[in-house]
């Protein structure tokens, strides 16, 4: 997922669905009663008007899709997208029965990769989420962040904590705490507001990992995925791979492999969690001039001993 949903997004939506839901409601009216209420209804439709006093309301003042933008959260839609967003949806006719799908939405176009179990523990939306932690028993929530370009991110989850159980992950970004938007606050900062936190609930809103991407690869007959790394950096791709046929880049660190975080891990260790995978194996990576300044102040040894390197439930 490429785009960053927001607040203004979910009320534009909110307002589109309803005014579809009203086209649909116009477009398709009640059916006329049956026998059995036909005595309070005339046994005919009213004669046509020959004279109508009114004029036809003009079809421009009922085409766009979101007539009150302009007046609604300060938003400005040019009208080319209005005529874009009108023509994406057409209303299901009266006879119409929708089935629920029980299956996981999915929006993967290769069958064998969009099944994975690696696939779906190690998605990265981009969107919002709501967290409450609590404190543990030594005052503790069990992370530690870093900021980047005004920005707060998370860059360690230590392991059996409130924040690991709350499903928290390295790089995900803290938006506000306490309905405090925390943009621009420095590490320090942030840690002082959860240390003077109410140990029984700190709300938290959280944008999923908005520097991450991951990719899909499959292995050869080998069992190698066609690409090498160094420090958990990758460093080359193998020609002809799946690695080079699904877009894999060097000069990308390697955070979790099939959703399962790898930071502070030593290559082997991240080799043998690949080698053991089942195909097809699904990589969270980030551009490495972001995660080194994620890391530049924290130590290498701390991370591997603290950070959860735990499998993610589905």
């Amino acid at each position: 997922m490429s785009l960053y949903p927001s607040l203004e997004d979910m009320k534009v939506d909110q307002l589109a669905k309803a005014q579809l839901a009203q086209a649909a409601r116009v477009a398709h009216p009640p059916v006329y009663p049956g026998s059995s209420q036909a005595a309070a209804y005339p046994s005919s439709a009213p004669p046509y008007p020959t004279t109508p006093v009114s004029k036809p309301v003009p079809a421009e003042k009922y085409a766009s899709l979101y007539p009150m933008l302009d007046d609604y959260m300060g938003l400005q839609l040019p009208q080319h997208h209005q005529q874009q967003a009108r023509t994406a949806v057409v209303p299901a006719a009266p006879t119409t029965v929708a089935i629920p799908s029980a299956a996981r939405p999915s929006t993967m176009i290769a069958p064998i990769s969009g099944n994975s179990v690696g696939l779906a523990r190690a998605q990265v939306s981009h969107g919002l989420r709501e967290v409450v932690l609590c404190k543990d028993g030594n005052g503790k929530v069990g992370f530690r962040v870093q900021p980047v370009n005004k920005g707060v991110f998370i860059i360690l989850v230590q392991k059996n904590t409130p924040a690991a159980l709350a499903g928290l992950r390295f790089g995900d970004q803290i938006l506000m705490i306490n309905d405090v938007t925390v943009a621009g606050f420095s590490m320090d900062d942030v840690h002082k507001m959860i240390k003077k936190a109410n140990p029984n609930r700190i709300n938290m809103v959280i944008r999923d990992r908005p520097f991450e991407r991951t990719i899909t690869v499959h292995k050869d007959s080998a069992g190698t995925v066609g690409f090498g790394f160094k420090n958990g950096k990758i460093t080359n791709i193998v020609k002809d791979s799946s690695a080079a046929r699904n877009g894999v880049l060097i000069d990308h660190n390697l955070l979790e492999v099939n959703g399962q975080n790898v930071v502070g891990l030593k290559d082997k260790e991240i080799s043998a969690i690949i080698r053991e995978a089942p195909s097809p194996v699904t990589v969270t990576i980030m551009p490495s001039f972001v995660y080194d300044h994620m890391m530049k102040n924290t130590a290498q040894s701390f991370i591997k001993k603290t950070m959860d390197h735990s499998i993610p439930d589905m």
